[in-house]
């Protein structure tokens, strides 16, 4: 049996990379994680006996905008609440350090939507939609 544990910690360039296109995100370059990982407000990493498995992020401007990103758990390992798991962590975090009036943000993908509206998130369509400027 696999024994989880959770980190706050911001994971390497190399883990990263690794959990994004392992857990079915997209790509990106050692460049965009050496300069996006350093801006971190808050991260949690899965570890599974030791070893990365998954991890989330929160990114933002530490008052008005939060975002939270790179929600990943390796899909081996998918189905054991370990997204839970990492919300929990971040929702904690963000109920302890957002101000009252912050806007906190994320792009839900497919059916991760529900993972997220257990955490208070809420569809913005129609007044508001999410959209992106991919360079």
């Amino acid at each position: 049996m696999t024994v989880y544990t959770a980190i706050h910690e911001t994971p390497s360039v190399e883990v990263y990379r690794m959990l994004r296109v392992g857990s079915g995100l997209s790509a990106k370059s050692e460049l965009a994680a050496v300069r996006g990982l350093a801006n971190s407000l808050f991260a949690v990493q899965i570890l599974g006996d030791g070893a990365p498995i998954g991890m989330g992020r929160v990114i933002g401007d530490g008052g008005c905008f939060y975002q939270v990103v790179d929600i990943a758990v390796l899909p081996s390992h998918q189905g054991r609440g370990l997204g839970k798991r990492i919300m929990q962590d971040i929702s904690a975090y963000l109920r302890e350090h957002a101000p009252e009036t912050a806007y906190v943000s994320l792009i839900a993908d497919g059916e991760a939507r529900h993972l997220y509206a257990q955490y208070g998130f809420e569809l913005t369509a129609p007044a508001s939609v999410g959209m992106a400027f991919e360079r």
